[in-house]
C-alpha cells in the first residue's frame, strides 16, 4: 500500500486496511502528506478514535506537526471533539505545544467556543497565560468574543 492508498484509508477510518497497511509499511505510521498531516493528525481531525488509539498504540509520535505547525490536538480543539482531546492527553500529548503563529492548544480551543475542551486543557496543565504571536492570551480571545463562560474559566485559573 503507498502513501496516498494508506491516507484515503485513514479518511474513510478503515482499521482494518490502516492494520494491514502498516503490517506491509511499518514506515507509513508517521508519513506526511502532502500538507504534512500525518496519520495520527488526520485520523484525529475526522474523529476516528478506533482508528486514533491503534496509532497511538503502535507508537505514532503525538506532537508531530503538520504543515501549519499544528499538532492532533491543536485539530482536535479546533474541532471541538472533546473524547478525542481526552485520548491525546492521556497518551501524553503536549497541551502547551504552539503553532507557527504561537497558537495554543488552549487558544484554539477558546477562539472557537469550546468550554469542555478548554477546562479539560487546564486540568491537565494549559498556560492560561500563553501569548500568540500577536501578543494576545486565550483570556484576551475570550473577552473580545463576548464568552463569559471561558472569561469566568479563565479568570479563575490564571
Amino acid at each position: 500500500m503507498d502513501t496516498t492508498e494508506f491516507f484515503s484509508r485513514i479518511r474513510e477510518g478503515n482499521l482494518e486496511s490502516i492494520r494491514k497497511g502498516l503490517e506491509a509499511n511499518p514506515e507509513l505510521l508517521n508519513a506526511k502528506d502532502p500538507r504534512g498531516a500525518t496519520p495520527l493528525i488526520m485520523a484525529s481531525y475526522y474523529d476516528h478514535i478506533p482508528v486514533v488509539r491503534f496509532l497511538v498504540e503502535q507508537g505514532a509520535r503525538i506532537d508531530e506537526k503538520d504543515g501549519s505547525g499544528n499538532t492532533a490536538l491543536m485539530g482536535v480543539c479546533f474541532k471541538g471533539y472533546e473524547e478525542m482531546a481526552k485520548i491525546l492527553i492521556e497518551a501524553g500529548a503536549d497541551v502547551n505545544a504552539r503553532n507557527g503563529m504561537g497558537g495554543t492548544c488552549l487558544i484554539f480551543a477558546v477562539t472557537f467556543n469550546r468550554e469542555g475542551i478548554a477546562t479539560l486543557l487546564i486540568e491537565h496543565g494549559a498556560d492560561t497565560n500563553a501569548v500568540d504571536a500577536q501578543g494576545k492570551t486565550a483570556l484576551y480571545h475570550a473577552r473580545t468574543q463576548g464568552l463569559q463562560n471561558l472569561v469566568s474559566l479563565l479568570e479563575k485559573n490564571s
